[in-house]
Formats: C-alpha cells, structure tokens, sequence
C-alpha cells in the first residue's frame, strides 16, 4: 500500500523557545518589509490544479489548520458612522506570524478565519486580503486559504472557507455582506435566524466555486451532555440537508487546549467540559456524531488551534500545529485539500501522538479508505476486513516528549436511514466493538499494523477508530489537568453498503 506519511517540513535552526518568545515581534517586522518577487498570489489554483478530484496520484497525509485568528479579529467602535475598525482586540498576531508558526510546527496548510462585526466585510476586503497575499508570498510553504469565521446566523462561529482563485476576496465579501449576521449596522435582528443560516448555504451551493462551512467549538454554549446551546442537532441536519456538499461536519476537537496551563477549561468549555479535549458531540460513543452517521450524513471531524493569544502571553492557545492537527489526503494545492476536507480524507490528532494513520476496509478483492464506501455483494462472502495502520512520533513533540499509544478502539455502527426525529443525538447501535494494546500490533516498517474481521455484515454500517495514550476506557470529562497528559486520534468513518 502507498505511503500515505508525509514528513514534517524542516524546522528552523532556532530554538523552539526563542521563536515563541519572538515570533510576534520578528513576523511583525517581515510583515512590515516590502513585499518580496515570487509565484503571484492570487493565481488561480482550482484552473491549475495537479489533477482531477478523483485522480488519487500524489497524495499523502497534510496537516493543517482551519481555524486561526490574526490581529484582524479586532475591535469596533460603534459610536462613529461607518464604526471604527481596531486591530488587535482580540487576537495580536500578524497573518504572517501564523503563517510562520504553522510552518514550524509542521503544517502545510492553514486559514487565517477572523471574527466578524459591523462592516467586517470591507475591513476583510480592504485590510486583511492584502496581508494575506504578503503572507502567502513570504510564507509559500503553507497553503493559506481565505475565509473567515462565519458569524453564522442563529448559530456559533463556523469556518467558511473559500476556494483559491482570482475572485476570492469577492466570494467571501459578497457572503459576509449578504448573511453575516453581524455586519450589518445599525444591527438587523432578521440576519440572525435559521431561515437566514439555510438561505446562506443554498446561496453558497449555487456559486460555481463552493466553499465549506464547518461548525466550531459546537458545544461550548452547551450546560450539559446533551443539553445543547447555540448549536444544536436540528440546526445541523437542516443545514446539511440544504447544502450537503457545502456544511459538512463540525470541530471534534476545539480550538484553547491550553486554557489549563493558565488555569481555564480546556476548549474555553466553561459550562460542561470537553472529554479528552473533544467535544462531546465527538467524544461520547453512540452520541450526535454517530446519530449522524447513522442516518448515512457525510459528516466529518476535524481539529484546530482557534489561535488568538499563545498561553506563554497570558493566552489560552498554542500555536497552528503545535499541539492539534488535521490531517487530510490530498496533494499540496489548495483545490485538493477542499476537496479532502469536503470528502472526508481527514483524521485527526492532538500532541503529535501519531503522524499517520490509514483505516482500510475491504471485501472480495474491493477496499474503501475514510470518506469512502464499500460496496459488499450480500450473495458473496459478506466478512468484511479491516486494517488500522498507524505511525507514531519519530522524535518529540512540541512539549518536547515522546508520547506513546497505549490503546487503539475500533467503533461500529449501523446505518438505518434518515432519522424522523430532526433532535435525535444518538445511536444506540454504535459500541467499541475491538480494543487493541500494543501486543495487537506488529511492526511494518515505520509504521503499526492492527487487523480485524467483521463476520457476516448484514446490513449497512460505518467504521471508525480512535487512539489514546492514557488508560481511559472512555475520555472521562476534562478538569485543569496538562493537555499533554491526555492525547487522542480519531479517523473519520468508511461506509460499508450492502447491496
């Protein structure tokens, strides 16, 4: 089988500690520099693109980050007409400092994903797209998308994520203008409903470059296990039903995983905690992720920083990839990457527990990988047989250890159709149906293979795995303990369809 491993790019020969405590000043600086020669930014990568969607060549495992603030998530003043715009009031750092640190850290694609406000839309436009293109030039290794963090109407902040091309900053000031439902001002409370939230992705499904919409930190607002807040099962499958290639899934793991290291919850999760720094959407087995994939949604998971401020500055984040990664199987341009996310090529990862991971699901000579479907002949042999391969850290992480997986689940469950119930979040069919410790695993190479059989499929299901590097039969509800201490990856599922 390929290799599906991607190697971090070199770091710098500075010290860790010294780009951290520099990083905002330094970056700030190149950023006030001339803008050096190079590829031109704004060339149209959905034009030019190494191959087609479907075409599999040069693919590998990508980290990224979808989710990070720079000093354009900032402050207004609405006291003045048109309000007055600050940068900095919120997150500090240069797009460019982002850029930087994602590339230290190991990620080659990242998205710079503001806050909104009043006329955010022309300050996005006007302010922040031209920093981007400085920061793609001066940064060319990492793949920076534009976008923002969509304050999305009735609901939480959500990544909106626009295509590469020469429009680009159009796209995203014609949707920020139209259905965020901060920016109007004087505030219209008519942007601020479900309504508007699907009319929003029934408008982003007939532009002929799509973006992608992802939900973040979907229980932050929640007070309970499965007492939810702003974000809630109903607003997710209506929103999906409308736009089913365009919102496709939410944050499994938020972004302020190193609120503890400053005496906060991790993930900001102030009312009810995240589970081993996942959301309990994710976390919890059988609950609203898997009562999504069990009416057969494509609906997938990532992770990211939510980077404002680094914990080390007072801060409850780490940097792009220093501790949360999303991995997706793609080439190294920006349309394939797009097209990953939006299909599911995506596991994830905190604490670079491991840096691969491929779950392969075969039958009869046919085999299907995350985001895909297998297709089992129910007059054939219906076993169906599973491979988790994974590799782990070669090297330390960015707390300078070397962590280890303790544990690797394998969860089932079955796909029984659209549910009637737009609130249902579980799925009482979904169980662990494997756990696998280290003497379940032999060595490949660089990497650890697990193999299982499902005997006698009859119907349709999805699988997916998670790791750990602690004795947690299930994430236990997170307190002030180190993010470090308490590492997990999760795949997306495959389908398995019987017919």
């Amino acid at each position: 089988m390929k290799d599906k491993n991607i190697e971090d790019p070199e770091r710098s020969t500075v010290s860790r500690r010294q780009l951290v405590k520099y990083a905002g000043l330094g970056a700030t600086l190149v950023a006030a520099s001339p803008m050096v020669t190079g590829t031109p930014a704004w060339a149209d990568d959905d034009d030019r693109q190494h191959g087609k969607p479907s075409d599999s060549r040069g693919r590998v495992w990508r980290a990224g980050d979808h989710h990070v603030h720079s000093e354009y998530s900032g402050s207004f003043d609405t006291k003045t007409n048109p309000p007055k715009f600050t940068k900095g009031g919120d997150a500090v750092y240069p797009i460019v400092t982002n850029a930087i640190m994602a590339k230290y850290f190991g990620l080659t694609w990242a998205m710079c994903t503001d806050h909104g406000g009043p006329t955010h839309s022309k300050v996005n436009l006007e302010q922040a797209y031209p920093d981007l293109l400085r920061s793609r030039v001066m940064v060319p290794e990492v793949l920076q998308f534009w976008g923002m963090e969509f304050d999305a109407p009735a609901l939480d902040h959500h990544t909106l994520m626009i295509p590469h091309h020469a429009d680009e900053a159009q796209q995203l000031f014609e949707l920020e203008s139209r259905f965020a439902k901060l920016d109007p001002f004087p505030a219209d409370p008519g942007r601020d409903t479900e309504a508007k939230m699907v009319e929003f992705l029934k408008a982003a499904r007939g532009m002929p470059r799509q973006p992608l919409v992802i939900a973040h930190h979907a229980s932050r607002s929640a007070t309970g296990l499965g007492v939810y807040g702003q974000d809630t099962p109903r607003e997710f499958r209506n929103g999906n039903n409308a736009a089913p290639e365009i919102y496709v899934g939410f944050e499994g793991a938020p972004g302020h995983q190193a609120a503890p290291l400053n005496g906060g919850a991790r993930g900001s999760y102030g009312s009810h905690p995240t589970y081993g720094g996942f959301d309990q959407m994710t976390a919890r087995v059988g609950g609203l992720w898997d009562s999504l994939l069990g009416e057969g949604r494509r609906w997938w998971i990532t992770a990211t920083s939510d980077s404002h401020v680094h914990w080390t500055r007072g801060g409850s984040d780490f940097w792009p990839g220093e501790y949360s990664k999303t991995h997706v199987l793609a080439r190294q341009d920006y349309a394939d990457i797009m097209d990953g996310l939006r299909n599911g090529r995506i596991w994830v990862g905190t604490g670079d527990l491991i840096t691969s991971l491929d779950l392969t699901l075969s039958n009869q000579g046919s085999d299907a990988a995350m985001g895909e479907t297998l297709t089992v002949n129910r007059r054939n042999r219906t076993d169906v047989d599973i491979e988790i391969k994974f590799r782990p850290l070669d090297g330390k992480n960015g707390n300078d250890e070397r962590p280890e997986v303790r544990r690797v689940d394998l969860i089932v469950g079955k796909v029984t159709g659209v549910s009637s119930n737009l609130d249902a979040d579980t799925n009482p069919t979904t169980k662990v149906v494997a756990r696998f410790g280290p003497r379940d695993w032999r060595k490949q190479g660089k990497d650890y293979v697990i193999r299982y059989t499902l005997r006698d499929v009859d119907g349709d299901l999805y699988a997916r795995v998670r790791g750990t590097s602690t004795d947690e039969a299930e994430p236990l509800a997170d307190g002030k303990e180190s993010p470090w201490d308490d590492l997990w990856f999760y795949s997306n599922p495959v389908f398995v369809e019987l017919r």
